[in-house]
């Protein structure tokens, strides 16, 4: 099925969100029956937040290419944030970058996504380091 952010309907409003905090995933159930996983440590990488993107022109903080540590990594909770967006918080205490639905949709690194955003001339942003 084609990404919803490909055919520019509003299909990004998850119906089941789960956080396996064992097996280091977090997988969202969406309303038109497409399910993403993320690997956390993928995640933390995504963070949009000012600090770890950069703001004003100057880079973010994972721009510099951290080593993440297995605290910065661990998924302790997730928050929502209205209708729109999640809150996680790391094992280190970040808790700043709200994912927004559209994005997690849009950056599914599910095989049938990545191939839909390259047939479509998308450039790939879901690649572990930024």
């Amino acid at each position: 099925m084609t990404s919803s952010y490909l055919r520019g309907d509003d299909m990004a409003a998850p119906l089941r969100i789960h956080a396996d905090r064992e097996a280091g995933t977090l997988r969202i159930e969406w309303v038109d029956g497409h399910v993403t996983t993320y690997d956390v440590e993928h995640l933390r990488w995504l963070c949009p937040c000012a600090f770890c993107r950069g703001e004003a022109g100057l880079p973010g903080w994972l721009d510099s290419g951290p080593t993440l540590t297995a605290e910065q990594t661990r998924l302790v909770a997730i928050d929502p944030v209205g209708n729109y967006a999640i809150a996680p918080t790391w094992g280190d205490g970040h808790a700043t970058g709200f994912y927004a639905y559209t994005a997690l949709r849009a950056l599914c690194p599910c095989p049938a996504c990545a191939g839909a955003r390259a047939a479509a001339g998308v450039r790939d942003q879901t690649s572990a380091r930024g």
